[in-house]
């Protein structure tokens, strides 16, 4: 069997294969709240033969959203939509499902990216006043975020801990938190967003202080037989900047606290970022981290054919692959590896007589 159809536990959740769909925002919810968009978006990616689905950057607070129209989990109105949603996929579904918790920090207060995509101002609509671990804006000509006091910060802590539990009730499979991408635990991570001068900047080990302390709090409010694993940036991209040395050693002390997972991407804290981007060009990022812990590693990053995840996971490089666009675009993707790689997917029997006739072992009833 092609290894990226082998399962993998992560936790004490065992995936039928290792093509994991990664959370991708879609900027369709109102007032945080998932909308039948979310039921089409989630639904037909639930009936791909994927092993996991992870619901999008889910906000914790209503000022954690990237823009005004971003899912949340902060009280009953968001806990309930997403029920419904969940109820719909779980209908005719058994794919796991994860959610990414994140808190968007000084990139909040957005317009959607196809209206632009750039800050809106606190005084105008849809706009609000940012919050950070420093008062630097993103951008130089943007609205400055401002420094989280420690009374703020454990609202946000306190936030994570209770949209963690919301999540249990929800049922949902895993949590993934948001560290990576420049949204607000990475500006903690991250030297050129952290300039505070108390215990929770300067050094790594401060700097880690305060996703770490989020970290524990969600793990603490999730049921112990599920997984919490984190996404982290493994490099800024900058000089100067978080890089994968500090990643490694962030990921050490996550996987010492009881993290599951690792899911490593990269970039999104600084606009002066080079990154090289083309075909698996994190995956070395991925590779080292897995060198050093033992727990699960997912690689992500411009995996778009069969063999190149193959290779991926066959030769170690990761434990597991994300999709992101590649899946947006084709949502069968996982059908068309399975094909190219003489494996097995699991399908909704209504798509069972689609099986072409030269690949009569290719799809197993979900």
């Amino acid at each position: 069997m092609a290894k990226l159809f082998e399962p993998v536990t992560v936790g004490g959740l065992t995936l039928p294969n290792r093509i994991v769909i990664a959370p991708m925002c879609q900027y369709s919810a109102e007032d945080g709240r998932m909308t039948s968009w979310h039921a089409i978006h989630l639904g037909q990616l639930a009936l791909s033969g994927a092993g996991v689905l992870t619901i999008e950057a889910t906000a914790v607070t209503p000022e954690g959203r990237i823009s005004y129209a971003d899912v949340g989990l902060w009280d009953d109105g968001t806990e309930a939509a997403m029920s419904k949603v969940l109820d719909e996929v779980r209908r005719w579904s058994p794919m796991p499902v994860a959610i990414q918790l994140a808190h968007a920090g000084r990139k909040a207060s957005t317009a959607k990216p196809w209206d632009g995509g750039g800050q809106i101002a606190p005084n105008e609509p849809n706009g609000w006043q940012t919050v950070s671990a420093s008062a630097i804006p993103f951008q130089p000509d943007e609205n400055a975020p401002e420094a989280l006091d420690k009374a703020g910060m454990a609202r946000i802590r306190d936030a994570f801990a209770e949209a963690a539990r919301r999540s249990a009730r929800l049922g949902i499979d895993a949590i993934q938190i948001h560290a990576a991408h420049g949204y607000l635990l990475h500006q903690f991570l991250s030297p050129l967003s952290n300039h505070r001068t108390d215990e929770y900047g300067g050094s790594l080990e401060n700097r880690m202080r305060f996703p770490l302390e989020v970290f524990d709090a969600v793990r603490e409010a999730f049921p112990a037989d599920r997984p919490v694993t984190v996404r982290v940036s493994g490099t800024d991209w900058v000089d100067g900047g978080w890089d994968i040395g500090q990643t490694i050693a962030f990921s050490k002390a996550l996987e010492a606290r009881g993290a599951d997972a690792m899911h490593i991407s990269s970039g999104g804290l600084h606009p002066a970022q080079q990154i090289p981007v083309g075909p698996s060009y994190q995956v070395p990022l991925a590779r080292k981290v897995k060198e050093a812990v033992s727990i699960p590693v997912v690689a992500v990053g411009l995996i778009t054919e069969p063999e190149q995840a193959e290779a991926i996971v066959a030769t170690g490089d990761a434990d597991m692959v994300a999709l992101a666009r590649t899946v947006l675009y084709d949502p069968r993707w996982p059908w068309r590896a399975a094909a190219a790689l003489d494996a097995q997917v699991r399908v909704a029997p209504q798509f069972l007589r689609s099986q072409p006739h030269r690949l009569k072992d290719l799809f197993i009833p979900a």
